[in-house]
């Protein structure tokens, strides 16, 4: 999280390494969740730091300490930069040892992406369902409302999965469980290890 920094004091919208990742996300989809939905975030984001208290700081800083507006708005420009990052046409594989550590803390990888799916499922309304490490190393997978994310529970985000609407209703109607289940193919787990 430590690579979200403001550049002259502005966040900018990440460039996109992909214009579409199969059928899991299209490009249309693509062109209104980040080029719009997304850079309207950052914008917002960067209209409300001057005068705040704030300028200057890290992302992930600026979400520990902010509330109401400008935390909402700070939080989806965190969440938006680690989900599009984490996705490749062309993704790393999950390394053995990575694969261990989820076999340790959910049983297997399978078991963990059983979990992680049927959290985002299940999370009523509009959010977020993450992966993440505690402060003893332990991963753990948590269901976000709006904009919250693991960074106000002082956990360590690793990957997340949109489950706002409107990150998948154009692909796939009201069919969220076959978007979540369609995203594993194209996760890096080289940009998800990395986090760690």
């Amino acid at each position: 999280m430590n690579n979200y920094l403001p550049d002259n004091g502005q966040f900018s919208l990440p460039e996109l390494s992909y214009q579409e990742l199969g059928t899991a996300i299209s490009a249309e989809t693509i062109s209104f969740h980040h080029g719009k939905h997304f850079k309207a975030y950052i914008d917002n984001l960067n209209r409300m730091l001057p005068g705040s208290g704030m300028e200057g700081l890290g992302l992930a800083d600026i979400v520990r300490k902010s509330e109401g507006a400008l935390f909402n708005n700070a939080g989806q420009v965190l969440n938006h930069a680690m989900y599009f990052e984490q996705f490749s046409v062309t993704p790393s594989p999950i390394s053995p040892e990575f694969e261990q550590m989820l076999a340790r803390d959910f049983g297997s990888l399978e078991a963990f992406e059983k979990e992680f799916e049927q959290k985002g499922v299940s999370l009523f309304g509009s959010g977020w369902v993450w992966l993440s490490s505690d402060a003893q190393g332990k991963l753990v997978v948590t269901q976000h409302r709006n904009a919250e994310n693991p960074v106000t529970m002082g956990l360590c985000p690793l990957l997340t999965f949109d489950v706002w609407e409107h990150a998948y209703y154009l692909d796939f109607q009201n069919r969220r469980a076959d978007q979540l289940a369609a995203l594993w193919q194209y996760v890096d787990w080289r940009v998800v290890e990395n986090r760690l």
